[in-house]
């Protein structure tokens, strides 16, 4: 007699997630540039920026090449801010799938989340490739702490853009809300100014961030000549665990009647 194999919920789960992801690279390299862009984009904001700064300290920004203080900073907010407005608006993009018992609103968020991580990574290879053939001076002299750095930001995302996603079942009108806490954040995060670029005093206007806290702690572990003044690896990774903490509590009480809305 044949026997039926049963799944746990976790291989149900991992399936779920699998296949959103397949549904969320149709859907994104759907037009003829395809990756490409998620290369030609970046490298070339980058290389814009570089050129603009580059004229005011002469290529070098604090014992870092421009072009690889610019890149941190614009890698990272982008990496923040895809994550978070993709993740925002998957849950109500997806609503349609949650018909499917398999399909609970957290599963589009954590697939587009994978998805953008992944982007991000091959973007990341792509840049190192052209600093390579540029003949730039490539240094990681603390890699796990780059990497975990890049974890807490797109976690961190990933949180926010779950809690507003379960909000915007409730309330429509929140997505207004996030165009305007998003574009704020890409200028005051470090992206194109360094802490040290403001005397002390000022500091406390700008280290509430927890964005600036992780590009200028990854650019002083890619650089330790860069230092980290000004900034905390903690203060990071508990702002993540509370945003993580926080969402995860108010998806657990809400999904069930987001549903329904």
């Amino acid at each position: 007699m044949s026997s039926v194999a049963r799944r746990t919920h976790w291989q149900i789960w991992k399936d779920v997630i699998f296949s959103l992801m397949l549904r969320q690279v149709r859907t994104a390299f759907s037009d003829k540039l395809g990756l490409s862009w998620a290369v030609i984009q970046p490298a070339a904001f980058i290389f814009i920026l570089s050129f603009m700064r580059g004229r005011l300290d002469g290529g070098e920004t604090y014992t870092i090449p421009t072009f690889v203080f610019m890149a941190y900073g614009l890698l990272m907010i982008q990496l923040w801010m895809q994550v978070f407005q993709s993740g925002t608006s998957a849950i109500r993009q997806s609503k349609p799938l949650f018909a499917f018992r398999q399909v609970q609103p957290i599963s589009p968020v954590i697939a587009i989340g994978l998805f953008e991580a992944v982007i991000k990574v091959f973007v990341i290879f792509c840049l190192l490739l052209i600093m390579y053939f540029m003949d730039m001076d490539i240094r990681l002299d603390e890699p796990l702490s780059i990497i975990l750095n890049f974890v807490l930001i797109a976690v961190f995302a990933l949180s926010l853009g779950l809690l507003f996603g379960m909000i915007g079942l409730f309330i429509p009108e929140v997505s207004k809300v996030i165009s305007l806490l998003t574009r704020p954040m890409f200028f005051i995060s470090g992206v194109f100014f360094s802490l040290r670029d403001f005397p002390p005093e000022l500091w406390w206007l700008l280290d509430w961030n927890p964005i600036l806290h992780a590009i200028e702690i990854s650019r002083g572990s890619a650089y330790s000549s860069y230092g980290e003044l000004g900034v905390s690896q903690i203060y990071v990774v508990e702002v993540t665990v509370i945003t993580v903490f926080l969402s995860l509590i108010f998806y657990r009480a809400t999904w069930k009647r987001g549903l329904s809305q």
